[in-house]
């Protein structure tokens, strides 16, 4: 026991490896039923404390998520912060994704950024505790070291979460309280949900299932996951996979119950100490789950599913040995563990498959596009231009300013009004000039600029870095390779009504230049070719025009670290979004996506491909 007082976070493992924290609505909730013991059943049904997290249950006994569809399990936690950090005070730091809705920060993260904010920080470096970005609090951004995109992020403020003070239990501990035992029984939730955790509960502690492990039917390999997983926060899904729990699932606490009607079962109130199954009842035990035949459980499985049909409740059929039988999808991952434990074959409706390429299509059936001359393209390191000197760069695009005003440079954070506080190798331009992009109006050391500009690619252009305005033409560092473009006969999902634009690029493992992070060394190619897929329309014939000048110009890929498998030395993409998925959308990489024409072309603006760039291409 520890004596303490903290503010309780529940977490769970999503499968990077990274706890993420409930909201505080939900961790309310969850601490609530850990306090109340064994009074409460042990199970915690999250759909109570927030609708769009109805299909997970948390068994405090095994301290496991349980999705109730799919039958995936993953581990939760119970962690403690201090009071005065930012869970304690409610406060929420969130970044904005792709899909421009709000995701919160790991909470070690939030805790982080926090703490620089109140500290009056003008920005925060993640690094320190793993992450490659950089918190801009005066532009309210996110920063990647690598890669200099820059994401919006948020501060707000929600309910504080749950306090606890005294002698505090461990982590992954249940019950919360020593004397919750005791205390009398709550009534018992009367929702259709809370009836099928209740009447399972039921049949395993009735089957005399108390010692026993449940062990599930593996279910089909998963597919790939998105890099990039969203927390059970207002806005954003738990993700769930389609893989089943390796390992046995730990049994529900055996409880006395009563039967009432078949189709209503619910859990009686449960003393301090539950007697075994009809242990001095006077009456027979009722067999155990093993000895079940397949009718028995057939009809447990029906009398239980009514509950949720008479509600109203969707259902999915449940495959056994006479047919099928409509069950709710909440009953099916339960109903699935069940049979298999009692040996019967059991075959949940399996989810959507993931389905990367399109069906077979001869070379008669390829296409050129029209309007866009040749079906390939090359790119070679020779087609990266060199600009001149960095200060004749700079003279394009910058005007003096004479009079600085009272502001901080955001390349060094020192005042304009001072000396640059840049302490690399020195550029021959004084430390305390000052300029003015002449777009954007930012304005900055001459020193800090010209520094910026030598670390960079060196290729005659120049990127704002407050507001990524590009000046001149904008040109990466991805390595020789091909691209290769033309027309499929399938339509795309949510593009019925056109064929597809299949582009496929191939790049070759090779030895890094010296525009590269690593000059001399060699980097590998994983996943080459790769597929993608665009509609066939005019808007996506329009993205593909401009995904070639982004080719030309180097920009589509890049040499760093993957961050899907943390490989370094490899080629990445490059901030540029594509489809990958030609049949679903499993992975967030697919289709139907009906902003992801928009998102692409935002994507390419950023990197100052235009329309007035193909314009610039046939000059």
């Amino acid at each position: 026991m520890l004596l303490a007082s903290a503010v309780v976070v529940w977490e769970w493992l999503n499968e990077h490896g990274r706890w993420r924290p409930y909201s505080p609505a939900v961790s309310h909730h969850i601490e609530a039923v850990a306090r109340a013991g064994p009074r409460a059943g042990g199970s915690v049904v999250l759909g109570q404390a927030d609708s769009r997290l109805a299909p997970y249950i948390i068994d405090l006994q095994s301290m496991h998520q349980f999705r109730q569809d799919t039958g995936t399990i993953r581990p939760v936690r119970r962690s403690y912060y201090d009071p005065s950090s930012a869970p304690g005070k409610g406060v929420v730091w969130e970044w904005e994704n792709d899909s421009g809705s709000w995701t919160p920060y790991d909470m070690d993260v939030g805790i982080t950024i926090q703490r620089a904010y109140e500290k009056q920080h003008p920005w925060v470096d993640l690094s320190t505790i793993g992450f490659c970005y950089v918190i801009d609090f005066a532009t309210m951004g996110q920063i990647n070291r690598q890669t200099q995109r820059k994401r919006r992020v948020r501060r707000r403020l929600d309910m504080v979460y749950p306090l606890v003070s005294g002698a505090l239990p461990k982590s992954q501990s249940w019950p919360a309280s020593p004397g919750a035992a005791a205390a009398p029984p709550a009534p018992a939730c009367a929702c259709p949900q809370c009836l099928l955790v209740m009447s399972v509960k039921a049949a395993v502690s009735a089957g005399g299932l108390g010692a026993a492990t449940l062990q599930p039917r593996k279910a089909p390999p998963a597919p790939p996951v998105a890099p990039k997983a969203p927390a059970p926060t207002p806005g954003a899904k738990v993700p769930d996979g389609t893989a089943a729990a390796r390992g046995s699932l730990k049994p529900l606490g055996s409880q006395g119950v009563r039967r009432q009607a078949a189709s209503t079962p619910a859990l009686s109130p449960a003393g301090p100490a539950a007697s075994p199954p009809g242990a001095g009842s006077g009456k027979a035990a009722r067999p155990g789950l093993g000895t079940l035949n397949r009718s028995h459980l057939q009809r447990l499985a029906i009398a239980q599913s009514r509950v949720l049909i008479a509600s109203g409740v969707p259902t999915v059929p449940v495959k056994n040995l006479n047919g099928s039988s409509p069950v709710n999808p909440a009953l099916a991952g339960i109903t699935g563990i069940l049979m298999s434990a009692a040996g019967l074959p059991v075959c949940l409706t399996r989810p959507p498959k993931l389905v990367l390429h399109p069906p077979p299509v001869s070379k008669s059936e390829i296409q050129s596009i029209p309007g866009i001359s040749h079906t390939c393209r090359k790119t070679t390191k020779k087609q990266a231009k060199k600009g001149k000197a960095p200060e004749e760069v700079l003279k394009k695009y910058l005007q003096k300013v004479r009079h600085p005003p009272d502001e901080d440079c955001t390349i060094c954070m020192e005042r304009l009004s001072a000396p640059s506080g840049y302490k690399g190798p020195q550029p021959a331009v004084k430390p305390d000039l000052v300029g003015k992009l002449a777009k954007c109006g930012h304005i900055f050391h001459l020193h800090c600029l010209v520094a910026m500009y030598n670390n960079g690619n060196k290729d005659g252009s120049l990127q704002c870095p407050t507001c990524k305005t590009i000046y001149g033409v904008k040109t990466g560092t991805q390595p020789p390779g091909k691209m290769e473009y033309h027309i499929i006969p399938h339509a795309l999902p949510g593009h019925s009504d056109c064929k597809t634009i299949r582009i496929i690029y191939n790049i070759p493992p090779g030895v890094q230049g010296p525009e590269h992070p690593n000059p001399g060394k060699s980097f590998t190619a994983r996943g080459f070719p790769r597929h993608c897929y665009l509609p066939d329309s005019e808007k996506g014939r329009k993205v593909l025009k401009l995904l070639l000048v982004a080719w030309d110009r180097r920009l589509i890929f890049a040499i760093g670290t993957s961050s899907t498998t943390g490989e370094s030395d490899t080629v990445i993409w490059n901030e540029i979004h594509h489809k990958t998925e030609f049949g679903s959308n499993l992975t967030g990489h697919g289709y139907p996506d009906i902003n992801y024409l928009d998102n692409v072309l935002a994507e390419l603006a950023a990197q100052g491909i235009t329309e007035e760039s193909l314009a610039q291409e046939k000059d």
